[in-house]
């Protein structure tokens, strides 16, 4: 037989004979599943404990700006936050004047995806989905894409390197035929959410690796594959759909992000590893979520306790930092230093307000002495600290 006749083997995953029949390893994801699964029992408990307004805010938003920021756009996340919460009916503390097309479109999107779970994904609400995630039209530095519509006749790769010298990390299957492949996936999308033997946290795995192999559009591929896979979890568990941040998750370990898909993609049909890594980003977003719930309700137990005392509203301000947490909350306690920038206070104010907080019980030392004291919060119920008396003082 000649050369010319030999077949060649499959390079991309779409280029297998039994594509896109996935399989994976039912045994290899059973435990984080069961984490999956247990997490979101936890996080459906702890959210009825919470106003639900404020927290879905601060989510829908981070889940946005993350998605965008996989990608490398920065998006304005005070008129986003704007647009959120006029579309949710919350007061906005800083509200942004005018009207960004760019914010109201992601913001129209995000909230399609995560609330309306019952109505069907078919090509004409992608299609208005990826209408939206270009509401400002084309960039006039960038290349003209195609809104509204699936992508042009050329190749679609994602190349990175030098111009004589590219190193191609994907390729999408052939324009001809995506019509086709696109109406396969979604005729899976809308029967396998009925199918009592996939669990419907695999469905948004395979959903999600599915749609961003399949990549049907110029551009916005990314952010509208989260966007579907934000769909595919809220159906699963619509009660707590917007109480976490999947894309947040994912951009913790971006680079991880693209090796996964890339060797996925180069792969078999078997996309076990994919899931796995998939399983383990979700368990993330879900513990992120239960841990933003304790800190909130850390906050209004400490404030609870300490009604009743006077502080100053440097004090409050630089307790509340704390509260907060997060990578701006001084995990490992403050310094007198730090008090003193974040308050913006002299040094001796720094000095006595410390040890006026330290009297009230607010903050604790920390192991240490001179210059490298540091301070922690005394939250209620921790080793130390008195609960609250009848009248809300400590």
């Amino acid at each position: 037989m000649s050369a010319t006749n030999t077949p060649q083997p499959a390079y991309w995953i779409w280029q297998q004979p039994a594509w896109p029949e996935f399989c994976h390893d039912s045994s290899a994801l059973s435990e984080p599943l069961r984490q999956c699964h247990q997490a979101q029992a936890q996080l459906l408990g702890a959210a009825g404990a919470v106003p639900a307004g404020e927290q879905a805010l601060d989510t829908l938003l981070q889940n946005i700006i993350t998605s965008s920021a996989i990608e490398g756009e920065n998006l304005n996340a005070g008129s986003v936050r704007s647009s959120l919460a006029r579309r949710l009916g919350l007061p906005d503390p800083a509200p942004v004047a005018g009207r960004s097309e760019r914010s109201e479109g992601v913001a129209e999107l995000m909230l399609d995806a995560t609330g309306d779970v019952l109505r069907p994904l078919d090509l004409p609400r992608l299609l208005h989905w990826h209408r939206l995630l270009f509401a400002q039209g084309n960039d006039l530095l960038g290349p003209r894409i195609h809104i509204g519509a699936l992508r042009g006749d050329e190749p679609m790769q994602v190349v990175s390197g030098l111009i004589d010298r590219p190193v191609v990390h994907f390729q999408a299957p052939p324009r001809e035929g995506l019509e086709r492949e696109l109406d396969a996936f979604l005729a899976w999308f809308a029967s396998s959410r009925h199918d009592p033997a996939l669990d419907p946290l695999l469905r948004a795995g395979i959903a999600h690796f599915w749609f961003v192999t399949l990549h049907p559009f110029d551009d916005g591929n990314g952010r509208l594959t989260r966007a579907l896979t934000d769909l595919a979890l809220a159906q699963a568990a619509p009660d707590i759909a917007r109480l976490y941040a999947m894309s947040a998750s994912i951009l913790d370990d971006r680079s991880g992000y693209y090796r996964i898909l890339e060797s996925s993609q180069r792969g078999s049909l078997d996309i076990t590893a994919w899931l796995h890594w998939f399983l383990h980003t979700l368990l993330n977003a879900l513990q992120q979520a239960q841990g933003r719930i304790a800190r909130v309700l850390d906050k209004a137990r400490f404030w609870q306790v300490h009604a009743g005392h006077q502080l100053h509203e440097s004090q409050r301000k630089v307790l509340n930092r704390l509260l907060d947490g997060g990578p701006r909350g001084f995990a490992d306690g403050i310094s007198a230093s730090q008090y003193q920038a974040v308050a913006k206070v002299s040094k001796a104010t720094a000095t006595r307000h410390l040890a006026d907080l330290l009297e009230k019980r607010c903050i604790q030392r920390l192991p240490g002495g001179g210059r490298s004291t540091r301070y922690h919060l005394l939250l209620p119920g921790s080793a130390g600290h008195a609960t609250p008396s009848g009248d809300g003082t400590a």
